[in-house]
């Protein structure tokens, strides 16, 4: 059966926890990946003819399993891992990570057991399982691992990857789309763990051509190893300086140009220029003026620039300051601007990259249409998030809304804008965003005359004239005119409010008219959900086709959030459903009928006896409850009278042991002093006064009749 992603994510999560305490996540992050990367091309490729990986005699998982509790795993481990590196040209790759430290693992037995239970936690994953199409497990796994090592190195250390839902907003900025095929390039001048560039080669019906480079070294093998795992082996990730020595060269030796470019650069860096002469640069990157000597944004997004073909878009993410700092960036940014490629800016939320806290901004590039632009889209999207631990998040909700707007160019309040470049020449190029979009909240003005004498002012019944247009009426249900000019007075208490809104005909006429948009939604996916089991499907593209519909549909109601109800169904296919349809298009609906033993923690659906064993189990994909109730409903009601009478019962037991159980009880005299009732007790009472009771119940005794 197919491995779920909510499975694995526990198993690797477990795995980290075997690390936790000799190095921080920065570190072991190495390993873990490291053995991640091994199981799947094991799984994947052993024994297999003309394989992609190369499986070699004493280089496969297997081989490290079978050293499990042995005195000297860690060298062997090593040994196996540089027999498979040799074998595929991965040397310096997935050989990073030293499984002998005694610095990092311990040194003897500690050693030795860390290592065998973190093999043994691999080895209980079956990765070949999953066949499902689009069924990218060990890629978003892999994905998840690394947002929680970014999570967990800090501020100095987080910088290797670029958040998913970010990277998903800059692949749909750069607009491609069905017609984008494999040969259409992009480019990441600091690649990092390569995330971006996937989920912007995710983005292509095909994938993309993938190029970058990155200075550090374990991070560049990290990209590696991910480029395998999402099955992008001939993803093309050079090690080196960007700026420095750029690695990427057309045939005349001059910087390789490519469709798009997209690049989360590290913020602000003071030695952008080492082994580099700004103002005699081969390349001609820096003619827009040369970048401060210590800070080296504007380095890098001329860099970014100079990449692109003349028909090129590009999506790079840059701190605010860009948008407003002074002297020579100011002078940098008037020509870009002057240049015309600067298509726009979105402004994001805080605290939502790993390497800082501080709010960053995505600059869209556009080479094709730059001579003529005459303007920039700017989008203030900083108020758009959800809280995840310690960072924030954009929602999908979120992300979408910022690609809608920006694609249709639609100008919204407190949100986006068209500004033209008269306007900015005014404010000297400075870009900052709250200067062109007022995005703060309408002031809450208060009342006095209604704070001291009462009454509500007109002026805050007439803020609600939206709902006032759909429920014409019901204004007069709620209010009537006060006892002086400008102000109401309220006709219902407080606390009924609710329910004369819920009981208004014109209420129920919109709850009807909302049940039947979500009524026409589910009809037209029902037929095409019940053929999940039957025929090879994409879930990837089921999702697609079921968000983008509802929201389609809930685009022009009236009161409700299109975006929110988008967002309530995105929440469930996250938490609960992407699982059950991966599952259900890969095995069928049989596997609706598998049980599985209880994990720790988890409430249990159904409880039996197995020999001796109790067994704890519960329901793959249909709740065991649920089937009960659909099936056996006789059965559940007289489970549930039975229930309650065992539980009178044991409340009766309870009250007449805390009666007896006194002093002057009938339960005071049990042997050793036992004041409760066990079937040892009763019996030995029995035998006590066992003559007494005989005689007392013979039929012509009083008590008797």
């Amino acid at each position: 059966m197919a491995v779920k992603k909510s499975e694995l994510y526990r198993s690797l999560w477990s795995s980290c926890d075997e690390l936790r305490g000799g190095m921080d996540a920065s570190q072991y992050k190495d390993y873990v990946l490291t053995l991640l990367f091994l199981k799947y091309v094991s799984d994947k490729y052993a024994g297999k003819a003309n394989a992609l990986v190369r499986i070699p005699e004493n280089g496969s998982f297997d081989d490290i399993v079978k050293l499990r509790g042995d005195k000297d795993i860690g060298e062997k481990i090593n040994k196996v891992l540089r027999e498979l590196a040799e074998a595929n040209d991965l040397a310096g790759v997935i050989d990073i990570a030293d499984f002998d430290s005694d610095d990092k693992l311990g040194s003897g037995r500690e050693k030795q057991n860390r290592l065998s239970n973190l093999v043994g936690i691999f080895a209980g994953i079956d990765l070949s399982a999953n066949r499902a199409e689009g069924d990218d497990l060990l890629g978003d796994a892999y994905e998840y691992l690394m947002r929680h090592f970014a999570t967990e190195s800090g501020k100095s250390k987080g910088q290797f990857y670029t958040p998913s839902e970010v990277s998903r907003v800059m692949a749909r900025l750069l607009q491609i789309d069905e017609g984008t095929d494999q040969y259409h390039s992009v480019y990441d001048p600091a690649s990092g763990s390569g995330s971006l560039l996937l989920k912007v080669s995710d983005a292509a019906p095909r994938g993309l051509s993938i190029f970058g480079q990155e200075m550090d070294n374990a991070t560049w093998a990290l990209s590696r190893m991910n480029m395998f795992l999402h099955d992008a082996p001939d993803a093309e990730i050079l090690k080196g300086n960007s700026l420095a020595d750029p690695k990427h060269k057309d045939e005349h030796g001059d910087i390789e140009t490519f469709d798009f470019v997209v690049a989360n650069p590290p913020f602000s860096t003071k030695s952008w220029s080492n082994g580099l002469d700004p103002a005699n640069d081969e390349y001609g990157r820096f003619e827009f003026r040369i970048p401060p000597a210590k800070n080296g944004d504007y380095a890098f997004l001329s860099h970014a620039i100079r990449s692109l073909k003349s028909t090129g878009r590009g999506a790079i993410i840059m701190p605010h300051g860009v948008l407003f700092r002074g002297n020579v960036e100011a002078a940098i940014r008037r020509n870009i601007l002057r240049q015309g490629f600067i298509e726009g800016i979105i402004g994001l939320p805080p605290n939502l990259f790993y390497g800082t806290g501080i709010p960053a901004c995505i600059i869209v590039l556009d080479k094709a249409n730059a001579s003529h632009r005459r303007d920039v889209f700017m989008i203030d999207a900083s108020r758009g998030f959800m809280k995840d631990g310690n960072k924030n998040r954009l929602r999908s909700q979120d992300m979408h809304k910022i690609v809608d707007v920006f694609v249709r160019k639609t100008e919204a309040p407190r949100y986006s804008r068209i500004v033209r470049f008269t306007e900015i020449e005014k404010n000297d190029f400075n870009l900052n965003i709250p200067r062109y979009v007022h995005s703060s909240e309408p002031e809450d003005i208060h009342d006095l005359g209604a704070h001291l004498s009462g009454g509500i002012p007109e002026r805050d019944v007439a803020a609600l004239s939206e709902y006032w247009g759909v429920f014409p009426t019901l204004e007069a249900s709620l209010f009537a005119d006060g006892d002086r000019p400008g102000y109401r007075r309220a006709v219902v208490k407080a606390e009924e409010v609710r329910d004369v809104v819920l009981n208004h005909p014109e209420f129920e006429q919109f709850s009807g008219q909302i049940r039947a948009i979500v009524d026409g939604w589910r009809g037209a996916h029902t037929a095409a959900l019940y053929e999940l089991g039957q025929s090879e499907g994409d879930p990837k593209a089921l999702v697609r086709n079921l968000s983008e519909d509802l929201l389609a549909r809930f685009e022009g109601a009236k009161l409700i959030s299109h975006y929110d109800v988008y967002q309530h169904l995105m929440n469930y296919w996250a938490e609960e459903m992407q699982d059950d349809v991966y599952a259900i298009v890969q095995d069928g609906w049989g596997v609706g009928r598998t049980l599985r033993d209880a994990r720790k923690g988890e409430a249990a659906e159904l409880v039996g006896k197995v020999g001796k064993k109790q067994a704890k189990l519960v329901g793959e994909i249909i709740p065991a409850q649920l089937v009960i109730h659909r099936f056996y409903r006789d059965g559940e009601e007289e489970l549930a009278r039975l229930a309650a009478e065992a539980d009178e019962a044991t409340q009766r037991k309870t009250e007449f042991e805390e009666e007896q159980g006194g002093e002057e009880g009938e339960l005071s005299d049990l042997e050793g002093g036992r004041s409760g009732i066990s079937k040892g007790a009763v019996l030995e009472r029995v035998m006590e006064i066992r003559g007494d009771v005989l005689a007392k119940f013979q039929p012509s005794s009083p008590e008797y009749k």
